[in-house]
């Protein structure tokens, strides 16, 4: 990683204030289980993302993943791996507000809401 960019790995362990064993142990570990299933849960919400044509938010993609598949996962999990990975659905389309044709409330009380001066009924 380092070394292939033609840098030296001592020369960024110091930098960085970490040891060079300590620097190789990390590159070579094996992934955590975390990992393991927040790549695995990541696979599956990309499926269902594409499955519902790119619509789907975090909401309908939990509910989905918990509902219909039975998989146990919190939703701040799903908001979380989609954000990482770019993953976004779509907004809320607005919806035309209906036209009707009843007509308003005629002002039997005659209100007057005009006033002269602030702070003044």
């Amino acid at each position: 990683m380092i070394a292939s960019e033609g840098r030296s790995v001592q020369l960024a362990c110091r930098v960085l204030g970490v040891s060079e064993s300590g620097y190789y142990d990390w590159r070579d570990r094996a992934p955590s289980p975390r990992a393991i299933r927040q790549a695995w849960l990541t696979d599956l919400i990309r499926e269902i993302h594409i499955e519902s044509f790119q619509v789907y938010g975090a909401p309908r993609v939990h509910a989905e993943l918990t509902l219909g598949r039975g998989i146990t996962v919190g939703h701040n999990t799903v908001g979380l791996l989609m954000r990482r990975n770019g993953i976004k659905g779509l907004p809320n389309r607005r919806r035309p507000r209906p036209k009707h044709d009843t007509p308003t409330a005629v002002d039997l009380v005659d209100r007057d809401f005009a006033r002269a001066a602030p702070n003044t009924l």
